[in-house]
């Protein structure tokens, strides 16, 4: 069992690479242009119907503030805002808002254009607009001020295409491990907190658990492989909640034996009335294509749904966050 106390929750977040370790180091998120994403979305437009969709780019801001200021330019409850997923605020990113006016009138949409948001359509739609719902997100990130040997960096791009681990992302932890902390207080002590902070720490515990049993298997170098009591075609690591695990035979006692000193995490989400979940393990960008540019290097790729930009950057290089955004 870990000693829970003297955790170091940020070096405990340095999760085993697969690729052979990260030849060079750049500076990461030097400005919001260097970190742009943009949705793979496209939400049934109508005619008429009781919602508008609004496609905004916005920069150096976060999305629960742009859903604020529509609101807010509506004159309607913030849970009148829906929008596909939350994006990061160091970025320059492209992503779609719907805002339930039922009957009331529209206001100007152009009044929310301002140094942080553009306003780029807006058309009427049927319904509210859900998180995960769109297909996923395309990526063009510049690593700047390259170090390090960029002729084993290319032997590291080269094998990106065919997958890399499939891990949460820091950001998912909270800075420096906050919301682990969080849930080690709540899974632990049976702490108390907000109910917005009791869903990030659930969603961060969750995480943590996958990444345990995705770090065991790269360690093994067998997460690229169903191995026996897969429950699915590819190989996947669970998403800890209610029913009993899907994995059997082999999988099931790797599972057991990785998550056996957090038991009573697995114990409290169950409790939280999660649903027990598979993730896949191997994550494989599309359209993946890099260059040199001078000192820097701009890569380019979409992910699906769910997964983190992170988990292949961290593959090529060590990401000097000059921001110091998680």
């Amino acid at each position: 069992m870990p000693d829970i106390d003297s955790f170091d929750w940020s070096l405990a977040l340095d999760w085993p690479r697969a690729l052979g370790g990260v030849p060079i180091a750049g500076e990461f998120r030097s400005t919001p242009e260097d970190f742009v994403v943009e949705e793979l979305a496209a939400p049934a437009l109508a005619d008429n119907g009781e919602h508008v969709y609004l496609q905004v780019r916005k920069r150096g801001a976060n999305t629960a503030w742009v859903a604020q200021q529509l609101a807010r330019l509506a004159g309607v409850r913030p849970q009148d805002v829906g929008y596909y997923g939350l994006k990061d605020r160091h970025a320059v990113t492209t992503q779609w808002f719907s805002v339930w006016l039922g009957q009331k009138p529209a206001p100007d949409w152009e009044r929310i254009n301002n140094d942080e948001i553009s306003l780029l359509q807006h058309h009427r739609g049927p319904r509210k607009l859900r998180r995960g719902e769109h297909s996923g997100n395309r990526f063009r990130i510049r690593l700047r001020n390259i170090r390090g040997d960029r002729e084993a960096a290319e032997r590291v791009l080269v094998g990106i295409a065919g997958g890399v681990p499939n891990y949460f992302g820091e950001q998912r932890f909270g800075r420096d491990g906050g919301n682990l902390q969080l849930a080690r207080r709540l899974a632990e002590e049976n702490g108390r907190c907000r109910k917005s902070d009791k869903a990030f720490a659930m969603s961060a515990a969750r995480s943590w658990l996958f990444n345990q049993v995705l770090a065991e298997r790269v360690r093994e170098s067998n997460w690229q492989q169903p191995l026996a009591g897969e429950p699915q075609s590819e190989p996947t690591g669970p998403l800890w909640g209610r029913g009993r695990n899907l994995a059997t035979e082999t999988l099931a006692e790797l599972e057991a034996r990785v998550l056996e000193p957090w038991q009573r995490w697995c114990d409290w989400l169950e409790h939280c009335g999660l649903k027990q979940e598979r993730r896949p393990l191997v994550l494989r960008p599309e359209a993946f294509n890099h260059v040199w540019e001078g000192d820097d290097l701009v890569l380019e790729f979409a992910l699906p749904v769910g997964a983190f930009a992170t988990a292949l950057l961290r593959e090529v290089a060590e990401l000097v966050n000059v921001t110091g955004a998680t």
